[in-house]
């Protein structure tokens, strides 16, 4: 089974400098470049967090500062 599908696991959110989400299992370590950002819960509730807070898939998302060259 992979580990990210097993509904009873136990997962961080974590994200990277572009503000790209993921689901992590609390069992391996948190790779580099990303930092966690939901501390550890059943799946679904990750999973939530996710869809809540992930509003906008492009790298950046809706935290990237604007560029002052085009306001």
């Amino acid at each position: 089974m992979n580990p990210f599908d097993d509904p009873d696991g136990t997962f961080l959110v974590v994200v990277n400098d572009q503000n790209q989400h993921a689901l992590w299992p609390t069992f391996a370590p948190v790779p580099d470049g990303w930092h966690e950002a939901h501390p550890a819960a059943p799946r679904d509730v990750c999973l939530d967090h996710i869809e809540r807070t992930w509003t906008d898939l492009a790298p950046g998302g809706p935290t990237r500062p604007a560029d002052p060259a085009t306001g």
